[in-house]
């Protein structure tokens, strides 16, 4: 029997053989912040390589590397220059062969960032775009006629926004037309209405799964085409001083328009003819309604779009369970679930939430039905860095000014020892270090049984060993706020979840018939192996078992 998407929604199937995306977890590296081989302060791509070990070790199936390509780093590799090759500050094409390579004799599967609405100004299709209005590739890319008349200002072709904040229109004197933008000026986006860009996109992923790639996260896909009508989007009732300025918009017209889902199966269709179990992720700020609609009518689309909604939702019992069953009964028939905790562009987890709760999130990150994404660091508990004035580099606050320290802080270097520059690097970080990196370091967790980073090897052990956790049914528990719970089941196992989202003890709240259960796993030491009992202690998650 071949793998299915999934089982039954309410029960487990004995039959059922998961595919590795549904039953693993993924893990996601910035690169410039995970290791730095050479000395020059910037993470690569050796780098990587030579900590495959700890991810190995960790337990989790597969890294998803953020962009390492040739770019002006405008954008910090969003920007890209060269979607075939890497960039001279990470390496080579043959150091990422050699990452590949190792990442595979070690179990690990290797997922790329693919970003398809926008390359960088100085990449050469833009350049080429840029000569003349005849330029076969000008098309390549989304120009526009100015208004008739007036300033600048009331030229612009209509009011859409930037992701960044002011116009996403940019006049270009030598042609006399408008190129469009969503995001910052030099990162025009890409005319995925004409055929030949099409193709040559789709040519990128085949690219990479020659080199033995195994699969793509799809950076931004919400935002792949524009209204054709350049129709104005409509003025946001509910915008108030202080709000991102690309909020004064409803983007209607300039985000999850209809056309997407065609591209979105013609790339999962590109993966499907490489070969088996090559998984397809995207990225997608969208209420629930509209971001299943990504999984693709007859679930030809995404196999993952990624679920952010633990990153938005209020760390409140009630709130969180009601988002996840707003989720679940959101799902398609057959369809997936994914969950993440922090990624490169919000802030972590640990800095949200407190360092307590963070250990009772990586028990809800790791027991929830679905794929689990992990953001580096996130194993250790390390939090936001403060970022002084002069040493910020993220060009979301310099291109902004006034909407907060951007996101830099949650992109420091991973703390691998107490050893100068945390062992990151052998020279000073491209970004500061958290003050407290001589306790909070790999080399000092992995000795310490009760350190953050044993408790996520203890829950993806478990998770891995007991295919209920993995891929079960899951059913939420009848327990009142400020506890969450849910059963995880799979044919005759059976493993529940209590977590207590509060910094105070919950006496008497754990229900009469669970209190004999013994617990598996708790995120307090000590409680592993005895009864589960009445009470949870203040930010306390328990994992138990009959």
């Amino acid at each position: 029997m071949s793998p299915s998407t999934s089982p039954p929604r309410g029960e487990s199937s004995a039959l059922w053989r998961p595919h590795w995306w549904q039953n693993g977890v993924v893990y996601q590296i910035y690169p410039l912040s995970f290791a730095d081989s050479n000395g020059d302060g910037l993470g690569d791509l050796a780098g990587i390589r030579s900590r495959l070990s700890h991810l190995a070790e960790l337990g989790v199936d597969a890294l998803w590397i953020s962009p390492f390509y040739p770019s002006p780093l405008a954008d910090f590799g969003y920007d890209v220059s060269d979607y075939c090759g890497v960039d001279p500050r990470f390496g080579t094409l043959d150091d990422f062969d050699a990452l590949v390579a190792q990442a595979h004799s070690l179990g690990l599967r290797v997922l790329l960032d693919f970003i398809p609405n926008h390359c960088s100004e100085r990449h050469p299709w833009f350049l080429a775009a840029q000569q003349d209005r005849r330029h076969p590739q000008r098309d390549w890319f989304i120009w526009h006629d100015g208004k008739p008349g007036g300033g600048a200002a009331s030229r612009l072709p209509n009011n859409w926004l930037s992701e960044f904040g002011g116009p996403a229109w940019t006049w270009h004197e030598a042609t006399g037309q408008y190129y469009l933008h969503s995001f910052l000026k030099q990162q025009p986006d890409l005319n995925w209405r004409n055929p030949e860009l099409r193709r040559a996109m789709l040519d990128v992923l085949r690219f990479w799964l020659g080199r033995g790639v195994d699969g793509f996260r799809v950076d931004a896909i919400h935002h792949l085409f524009k209204d054709a009508a350049w129709r104005d989007n409509p003025a946001n009732p509910d915008y108030r001083p202080g709000m991102a300025p690309r909020k004064q918009v409803l983007r209607r017209y300039t985000t999850d328009l209809p056309e997407i889902h065609a591209a979105v199966r013609e790339m999962r269709a590109v993966l499907d003819q490489s070969g088996p179990d090559k998984v397809l992720i995207g990225e997608a700020y969208l209420p629930f309604e509209r971001l299943v609609a990504y999984y693709g009518e007859h679930l030809d689309g995404f196999h993952l779009p990624f679920n952010f909604h633990l990153i938005h939702t209020r760390w409140e019992a009630a709130a969180l369970r009601a988002m996840i069953a707003e989720y679940e009964s959101s799902l398609p028939s057959g369809a997936w679930p994914n969950w993440v905790l922090g990624n490169h562009d919000r802030s972590r987890i640990a800095t949200r939430i407190g360092a307590a709760q963070a250990r009772v999130a990586a028990v809800l990150l790791c027991t929830l039905r679905g794929t689990p994404t992990l953001y580096y660091g996130d194993e250790l508990g390390m939090h936001d860095v403060p970022i002084a004035p002069e040493q910020v580099h993220d060009p979301f606050e310099k291109n902004v000014p006034g909407l907060g320290l951007g996101r830099d802080p949650e992109r420091t270097p991973m703390q691998w020892s107490a050893a100068p520059h945390a062992g990151f690097s052998s020279a000073s970080p491209w970004l500061p270090l958290a003050s407290d990196y001589q306790q909070v370091n790999v080399e000092r967790q992995q000795a310490d049984p009760a350190s953050m980073l044993s408790l996520y090897r203890a829950l993806l052990a478990l998770r891995r060993a007991e295919p209920a956790l993995a891929i079960g049914a899951y059913t939420p528990l009848d327990v009142a706020p400020p506890l969450l719970g849910y059963l995880r089941t799979h044919g005759d196992h059976r493993f529940g979840v209590l977590l207590n989202t509060s910094a105070s003890a919950q006496r008497g709240a754990v229900p009469s018939a669970l209190r004999s259960q013994r617990i598996v796993l708790s995120t307090h030491a000590g409680r592993a192996g005895g009864a589960l009992g009445s009470d949870l202690s203040p930010d306390e998650g328990v994992v138990f078992t009959r």
